[in-house]
């Protein structure tokens, strides 16, 4: 039978072995300490709970997850980060919850049907595979923004679709499409944009089927150390990412994005 649950922002439901956690922030699920945290605590959950095999990582809305919400820029504070949102400091930082997701045993299928946007490209990148469909977006926009990548990303993505390819990512901070992303080897499975969860579920049920224990002690083998990896990375990341989000070029970044125009940076 299956079993679902409610918490704040995702919702956890069980079937047939396989657990769909939706993030639950429409229309565009952008991320922050909460949302990564719940994401966490729901896959550690689903770790201990022999009913889930598998996981579907999906979202509501238009989006799957277009990252962190800066607005106009015009509440960016000195020390770069956004008034009313707090600064919780490297030990509460949401990096900290985001390694968390890559400790986790149990496999996961990331459905994405729309962006995936910076912190959010990340975020599917916790996933073992990807179902997406044409319409979906994928963007590292990091240097478009005036700082560098984050949530592991510099560890992950070259891992998935090589160092060159990661690099023209990042330093392009381009999006490209669902189907140059399946060429480049980013999403696994293409299907039509309404088929995606479903997609998703077929595969993750698909893995379910085998062994349990078989699978996550080979999980275990083949990502061997990622998530210390991901931690050395996110620690690097997040050095460089406080220095520049105090600079000009930040502010630039974030205002030219709302302003849907090419930033003029300045280089300080």
């Amino acid at each position: 039978m299956a079993e679902t649950q409610t918490e704040l922002d995702i919702n956890v439901d069980i079937s047939d072995f396989v657990a769909t956690i939706e993030i639950a922030r429409p229309p565009h699920n952008f991320f922050d300490y909460e949302l990564i945290q719940q994401i966490a605590d729901a896959l550690e959950g689903l770790d201990g709970n022999p009913d889930c095999r598998a996981v579907v990582l999906a979202a509501q809305g238009k989006s799957f997850c277009a990252g962190a919400n800066f607005g106009d820029g015009s509440d960016i504070t000195r020390d770069g980060s956004v008034a009313g949102q707090g600064n919780r400091g490297s030990a509460g930082h949401l990096y900290v919850e985001a390694v968390r997701l890559f400790r986790t045993a149990k496999p996961i299928v990331a459905a994405i049907h729309g962006a995936a946007v910076g912190g959010g490209l990340g975020l599917a990148m916790i996933a073992d595979f990807r179902v997406a469909c044409p319409q979906a977006r994928f963007c590292a926009n990091f240097t478009r923004l005036g700082f560098t990548p984050g949530f592991g990303l510099t560890t992950t993505l070259p891992e998935v679709i090589g160092k060159t390819n990661a690099a023209l990512v990042f330093y392009t901070g381009r999006r490209f499409k669902g189907e140059e992303a399946h060429e480049m080897g980013l999403v696994d499975v293409l299907v039509p944009q309404n088929d995606v969860r479903e997609a998703a579920f077929d595969l993750a049920r698909e893995i379910a089927i085998s062994s349990p224990l078989a699978v996550v002690e080979l999980r275990k083998v083949m990502r061997g150390d990622l998530a210390d990896r991901v931690k050395a990375a996110t620690d690097r990341e997040l050095e460089v990412q406080t220095r520049l989000r105090k600079t000009e070029d930040f502010i630039e970044g974030v205002k030219a994005m709302s302003e849907r125009r090419d930033p003029e940076f300045v280089g300080r």
